[in-house]
């Protein structure tokens, strides 16, 4: 099991792959410079938990981007109503 995120790095690495969704990317190294660049959190262990955030949603934005939608068929209920 991982470890839960407090809403306030949900917040704020949410807000900042909205911002610059562009820049941010799947590494976690890369992230974390972004996030020192764009925020001013003291802490780099917070700092760490936005960047791990942050790759963790760009992952998770390219596998829904690249699958395929699923559609729900219509079903012809005219057999059960006349």
């Amino acid at each position: 099991m991982g470890r839960i995120k407090t809403l306030l790095s949900k917040r704020i690495a949410k807000k900042l792959v909205k911002e610059h969704g562009s820049e941010f990317t799947s590494e976690f190294s890369k992230n974390k410079a972004l996030v020192e660049k764009y925020t001013n959190v003291a802490s780099s262990k917070l700092r760490n938990i936005i960047a791990g955030y942050t790759a963790r949603l760009v992952k998770q934005k390219t596998i829904l981007e690249n699958q395929p939608r699923r559609r729900v068929h219509e079903e012809d209920l005219s057999k059960y109503y006349e």
